[in-house]
């Protein structure tokens, strides 16, 4: 039986969530998002909160339980909070620059790294060495993040590259003479 599962997800009072067809659309002050529901699992509107259930007693209905429960409570701390990710870039002469639609990262190529933001996306760069991604989508933010980190992940020797704030990135000693 899933803990996590069993605890019901509040709507706070700017939130309004409605479940039509196959699919949960939850609407607040940062947008609407939508999310398609499992026929194993049965979703409750009620009482300003939504329920989220097991529809039957199969293995798959109990192992999706407490995920779908967690997905719904993304969706409502979208709408309201947002989700931001940040990057710190670590290297000598490694920095980013966000333009526009765009976010061009020196990262010791010989060529500048031109990124793309997807729709529904803000990135913004405080200073050179940091990355700030935010948006309404967890999944969304946290897959743009990872794509930006995979140009250079941070490597043990020195520390150098690109890792998620907070990140402990574990030092190897170099060789010994």
């Amino acid at each position: 039986m899933s803990r996590i599962g069993k605890v019901p997800v509040a709507l706070p009072d700017n939130v309004t969530a409605s479940a039509e067809g196959s699919v949960l659309s939850v609407k607040g002050p940062k947008g609407t998002l939508t999310m398609p529901m499992l026929d194993d699992i049965s979703y409750g509107i009620e009482d300003g909160r939504i329920v989220v259930k097991p529809a039957n007693g199969t293995k798959r209905a109990r192992s999706f339980w407490g995920m779908h429960r967690t997905l719904v409570q993304n969706l409502v701390t979208g709408v309201t909070e947002g989700f931001t990710k940040v990057l710190e870039i670590t290297g000598v002469g490694y920095r980013a620059a966000a333009q526009g639609r765009n976010l061009r990262l020196q990262l010791g190529y010989s060529h500048d790294v031109n990124i793309a933001v997807p729709e529904g996306l803000e990135v913004k760069t405080p200073d050179p060495t940091t990355v700030e991604i935010s948006g309404n989508d967890r999944q969304r933010v946290g897959q743009l993040a990872a794509e930006i980190r995979q140009w250079r992940k941070p490597e043990p020797y020195k520390g150098k590259g690109i890792k998620y704030r907070g990140e402990y990135i574990f030092r190897k000693e170099g060789k010994k003479k």
